[in-house]
């Protein structure tokens, strides 16, 4: 028998247990974190410990197995090494009375108002823990790169590594963005609990627009090669989801959920084999995917009966009326429109107006979306977005004004810095210029 054999099995069993708990700390991290964290306060350390369990199990799991229930023994070694160090800690005992306090409030039932079933909350504070988590790693104390950065860290399982390729920044900066902000955290004593009432509603937009940039640079991204990160897309979608099962009664929460559903159930239909960016009007709608469609209609439906009138309900109500459209040609523009309309009203801005304008290019007629995009051009806020030349060059093609629209593309095409993005302004330009 060849020696070898062995040792290849061998190897071949450590991938395999080394991947599966690469898979469970992908799930499970963001729980075992948050539930240390409650015992020691201090997100830092509650990482480390949670790191140091990561470690136990890669030792052991190899010789021992992998055991029944991965998470239970994550969660067990990390807290059991938080009791460790409190009972070293000087201060001990002030925390225990503190944790103590703790347990006693959830026994009172006193919970945060968006939890549905008050019992199962008191049975089981893991969805209590991850709030807390959610909401001190996106405190509106840390920059937005820094929210970004740690939020996928902590609640996504994400490596600095992985966060660092996602956004095309170098390692070390993550890193930087990530240690700075736990010590922000921790020198302005920001406390791991949940939000008083009086800020829940701002804490909460902070939590929500986290979520929300890191799907867009999935569903778009700014730079790099690539049209889409479908892997920066997935750890959004899981948050989201993970946030709108957390917080049920929240409006903004579900339409969140709705938009990012809605969104993503065109992921496979937006590229062409080449990774070449597809236009909406032109993907194959038979390729979008109908299971998230329909968990994006169920949970713009739930926002909807919680009243939901805000930008992120507003947007996936958007997104439902292209989802809805079995063609193009069925959308309906009008109501997109309209939609636009009360998004500007909610949550005014240019980028809101220049969508509107395409939306209304597309109800009446390019002539009038081009008087929209040419008052806000005139305006100078979107002087440097990419989008406002393409969009103004997309009219004027319509309007047979074909030589205007190359120069409005290759205009575009200068701005932008994602390259499929360029290429395909670049390729518009080219065959407006040329007549074909």
């Amino acid at each position: 028998m060849d020696g070898s054999q062995p040792g290849a099995a061998a190897a071949v069993t450590r991938t395999r247990v080394d991947q599966a708990i690469g898979a469970v700390w992908r799930i499970e991290s963001a729980k075992i974190v948050a539930g240390v964290a409650r015992l020691v306060r201090d997100i830092g350390l509650a990482e480390e410990l949670a790191g140091d369990a990561l470690v136990a199990a890669l030792e052991h799991w190899p010789v021992s197995g992998i055991p029944d229930n991965p998470g239970a023994w994550l969660m067990r070694t990390a807290k059991n090494a938080a009791l460790d160090h409190l009972r070293r800690d000087k201060t001990f005992r002030e925390k225990c009375v503190q944790i103590g306090h703790d347990l006693e409030a959830q026994e009172a039932h006193i919970v945060p108002d968006f939890v549905d079933d008050l019992d199962a909350a008191r049975n089981d504070v893991v969805h209590d823990d991850l709030l807390r988590l959610m909401f001190t790693a996106c405190h509106p104390i840390l920059s937005t790169e820094a929210r970004v950065a740690l939020t996928l860290k902590l609640l996504g399982g994400l490596s600095t590594g992985e966060i660092a390729r996602a956004f095309l920044v170098p390692e070390p900066t993550i890193a930087q963005r990530i240690v700075r902000a736990k010590r922000t955290l921790g020198q302005a004593r920001v406390p791991f609990e949940l939000p008083p009432p009086a800020e829940l509603e701002e804490r909460l937009g902070s939590v929500l627009e986290v979520v929300y940039l890191v799907f867009n640079e999935g569903y778009t991204a700014t730079a790099g090669e690539d049209w889409m990160r479908p892997a920066l897309m997935e750890e959004a979608l899981r948050l989201g989801r993970m946030l709108a099962e957390l917080a049920p009664r929240e409006p903004e929460a579900q339409g969140l959920a709705a938009l990012m559903e809605l969104q993503a159930s065109r992921a496979a239909a937006r590229v062409d084999r080449a990774g070449k960016p597809v236009l909406l009007l032109d993907q194959d709608r038979a390729r979008w995917d109908g299971i998230l469609i329909r968990r994006g209609l169920a949970a713009l439906a739930r926002a909807r009966l919680l009243g939901g009138q805000g930008p992120y309900a507003l947007q996936a109500a958007i997104a439902a009326c292209h989802a809805r459209a079995r063609t193009a040609g069925e959308t309906d523009w009008a109501r997109i429109a309209a939609l636009y309309g009360d998004l500007a009203r909610v949550s005014p801005s240019p980028v809101v107006e220049l969508n509107r304008a395409v939306a209304v290019g597309m109800a009446e007629g390019p002539a009038a979306g081009l008087a929209l995009v040419d008052a806000l051009a005139q305006d100078g806020a979107l002087e440097r977005y990419q989008w406002l030349p393409s969009v103004r060059g997309d009219l004027l093609e319509k309007l047979g004004r074909r030589l205007e629209a190359a120069a409005e593309f290759a205009r575009a095409a200068g701005m932008a810095t994602n390259v499929r993005e360029r290429d395909l302004l670049r390729e518009r330009a080219r065959i407006n210029a040329h007549g074909g």
